[in-house]
């Protein structure tokens, strides 16, 4: 018995029909040359053998008395694999928007809390042979990188898999399907003494890193005429509005290692890229629709405070708000105002990390927090609320080698994550194998399928934007070069080449070159 943490169970009371909280992937598979078996009947096999291997597999909640705790997970021992492992076949031709709409529906609908929260599609049909997997399972019990963790004891890393020592026989069961009242408010009670505990042994460490962070955000306050690094209150947007459960679902991949050369070409990280590849094409996708606030746009960015080796199947997550500058014109500049914002907030959370998780219970909490989330979908409240982001940008590492599943080669694996109330659009990316996967989930009233293929095309089109950038290195032959002219110029002709310094104004030539990309 294991009880959730505060985090982890706040995924489940925010739980409503409109807004699974669960997460998930797609992956797409070559199957082995010649193959002729049953790659579903493979693949649960697989998956049978290898159940005890992962905890978030073979628990399921257990419900507190009267909601006045967060539940606890315990062990099931009577998993219906045939429930959990399912087969979907395409209708002609098999199309990848057809499998990106399935996943879409998949996504859509919500887990059964009476069993182990995770479910598993293999879906064949697709015109170029392959077989695609589709996987979901609730973020109560694992958060991104914890299900990086999942999949390496899922996948093997050769078409040969691997054997797998079987469980061992237990040597005791109570053989009852919930535990009893007496023991879940005892497991409650010693639980929130053991993290009231934790918390008092917490407070030195607190506070110096909240010292800490408070010194780190001084150092990072804007001279006069500079761009502030202290964000507001976000503009409203039509991603800023309650959803239904209806969903849309698009994918896009791009070489890494491409990305990540760009990257320290242009100045900044392969997040960099990421964040300013959706800045422009947000910025883009609202004005065509004369929609675009005049406030620059903020990004919701979650951060992961899992130390090094932790591979606990739970939450360790927290959230930073990052300026996506779309009220900057010139993209050099939007670019680093971006990298800067980015950077900002990354260097605040590393010195909050001890305070960020701590886990604090609360009496009552699950019945408070259910109750509100239910009122903010059914009242329009989010549309009305202040807004601390406008949508949601995550970019989460993963394998860097291929991966298999019962002999067959991964060649795609796309995330699929969770938008809300307030949040309808969640652009995620996944690194693997040398790629940088995209994966767009949103409420399709908000933002419909045939939207999601625009957004996409976007994003393509920004990246293109991006590549236009003159290097670093050719700013600073240029700054070097107006600094020698300056030193033989008039003082007329030296004042204005500060102001050109001062505004960071680009080469015509790759203002040009940025246009056509565009």
């Amino acid at each position: 018995m294991d009880q959730l943490s505060s985090m982890d169970a706040s995924f489940l009371h925010l739980e409503t029909p409109e807004t699974p909280m669960h997460v998930g992937s797609l992956m797409v598979f070559d199957l082995p040359e010649g193959y002729q078996g049953d790659y579903y009947e493979d693949v649960k096999e697989m998956l049978g053998k290898r159940l005890h291997l992962s905890a978030l597999l073979n628990r399921k909640l257990a419900q507190m008395p009267f909601q006045l705790a967060e539940p606890v997970w315990i062990e099931d021992d009577d998993i219906e694999l045939d429930y959990h492992v399912r087969t979907v076949t395409l209708r002609r031709p098999g199309t990848t928007a057809q499998l990106e709409q399935l996943v879409a529906r998949l996504h859509a609908s919500l887990l059964d809390r009476s069993r182990p929260l995770w479910e598993m599609y293999v879906i064949d049909g697709l015109e170029n042979g392959q077989v695609a997997f589709y996987t979901k399972a609730h973020h109560s019990g694992v958060d991104g990188k914890a299900g990086v963790e999942l999949a390496k004891v899922l996948y093997d890393i050769s078409p040969k898999m691997r054997e797998v020592s079987p469980p061992r026989r237990k040597r005791a069961s109570t053989g009852q399907y919930q535990l009893g009242v007496t023991e879940l408010l005892q497991a409650a009670a010693n639980n929130a003494a053991q993290q009231y505990r934790k918390l008092a042994e917490l407070l030195p460490t607190a506070a110096k890193a909240l010292g800490t962070a408070a010194s780190v955000m001084a150092t990072q306050r804007s001279q006069k005429g500079e761009r502030s690094l202290s964000l507001g209150l976000a503009p409203k947007t039509v991603f800023n509005d309650s959803i239904t459960n209806q969903r849309s679902y698009s994918t896009m991949s791009l070489p890494l290692a491409d990305i990540k050369v760009l990257g320290k070409r242009v100045g900044g990280t392969v997040n960099t890229i990421v964040m300013a590849m959706c800045s422009i094409a947000l910025q883009r996708f609202l004005t065509e629709r004369g929609l675009l606030p005049k406030e620059s746009l903020i990004a919701m960015v979650p951060v992961s405070l899992r130390a090094e080796g932790d591979k606990a199947m739970n939450n360790q997550v927290s959230a930073v708000r990052v300026d996506l500058a779309t009220d900057i014109d010139d993209l050099p500049t939007r670019f680093k105002a971006i990298h800067a914002s980015s950077e900002a907030a990354k260097a605040v959370v590393r010195e909050l990390k001890p305070v960020l998780g701590v886990d604090v219970p609360i009496t009552g909490s699950p019945w408070l927090m259910t109750g509100l989330a239910s009122l903010l979908g059914r009242s329009n409240l989010a549309s009305r609320m202040p807004a601390a982001g406008n949508v949601l940008i995550s970019n989460v590492p993963g394998p860097g080698q291929h991966l298999y599943m019962a002999g067959a080669r991964m060649v795609h694996y796309f995330p699929v994550s969770i938008p809300y109330h307030g949040s309808a659009l969640n652009i995620t990316v996944h690194s693997y194998a040398g790629l940088l996967e995209f994966g767009l989930t949103a409420c399709r009233r908000v933002l419909s399928q045939d939207e999601s293929y625009e957004m996409i095309e976007h994003l393509r089109a920004a990246l293109r934007e991006i590549e236009a950038l003159p290097p670093v290195e050719a700013e600073i032959v240029e700054l070097t070069a107006q600094t020698a002219a300056q030193s033989k110029a008039p003082a007329s002709t030296a004042a204005s080449v500060t102001v050109i310094q001062t505004d960071e104004v680009p080469p015509a030539a790759a203002n040009d070159k940025a246009s056509r990309a565009s």
